[in-house]
């Protein structure tokens, strides 16, 4: 399995996971279509899945055209999210395994910025092939140095969900549905303007997209090191948001970077 990036609408990812050996794919949140369906047939690859991260529109808006393309596609998403997302089949409460090519995606569910909300990881391959990564597909939990919107969840439960993901191996990518890191890191460097890595990270970063480069994916690694939203018991953070309690920290950081 590899992974493409496909950009859609105004900021989004949708990416496609690739199985080369079957000549298959699967689509995460398809936001739209057409970019897919283009990409599909320049691969040859048919359609087989699409694993939601949630309901929003930006992230299931193309489903039911993929699915009039491929009538026996697998649509997987949360079990929350039962009636929101068009034509789904399977219904994850998170801690189930998906295989698909040679990998096993583990189900996570992580509610706050919806209550529905869950993400997949691709534990790393097997093999002469590997490259030692893992893949996770964080939909709109975890951005490059931020996190999502609570729409639906209390900070408490937005906290859980990082912190589960927070566990797992730095050698993860995080394929994020948003090219949003540049305007987080200028927050961040708000909170945290002695953090060295984070300095380092924001000159990267300004370059990059100055040049049209995404930043996704992004290294769990790094964002350990310079993501405010997944150092909520960093000292350096806790002064800044005047307490040392973990909720607080994390609530009053989001609530700051809602008007920000």
């Amino acid at each position: 399995m590899y992974v493409e990036r496909i950009p859609a609408l105004l900021d989004n990812y949708i990416f496609l996971l690739v199985d080369r050996a079957r000549q298959e794919a699967a689509v995460v949140d398809p936001a739209e279509a057409q970019p897919v369906l283009d990409r599909l047939a320049a691969l040859n690859c048919r359609l087989t899945t699409i694993f939601n991260t949630h309901h929003h529109r930006d992230h299931v808006g193309g489903t039911p055209a993929l699915l009039q393309a491929f009538p026996e596609l697998v649509v997987y998403g949360g079990a929350r999210d039962r009636g929101r997302i068009p034509a789904q089949q399977v219904f994850l409460a998170g801690g189930e395994t998906i295989p698909f090519a040679d990998r096993t995606a583990q189900v996570f569910f992580v509610p706050g910025h919806t209550r529905a909300h869950v993400a997949y990881y691709f534990a790393p391959a097997n093999g002469p092939d590997s490259d030692g990564w893992g893949d996770l597909f964080s939909g709109d939990v975890i951005f490059g140095a931020g996190c999502g919107r609570l729409f639906e969840g209390t900070p408490a439960e937005m906290l859980q969900s990082i912190d589960q993901l927070r566990q797992l191996p730095d050698s993860t990518r995080i394929w994020c549905a948003h090219e949003y890191t540049l305007g987080n890191l200028e927050f961040a460097q708000t909170i945290e303007p002695q953090n060295h890595a984070l300095q380092q990270r924001l000159q990267e970063t300004r370059l990059a997209r100055s040049h049209q480069q995404p930043t996704v994916p992004l290294s769990l690694g790094q964002e350990k090191q310079t993501n405010p939203f997944l150092r909520w018991d960093s000292p350096t953070v806790q002064a800044a948001m005047a307490t040392d309690d973990p909720v607080r920290t994390f609530t009053r950081l989001r609530g700051k970077k809602d008007l920000w």
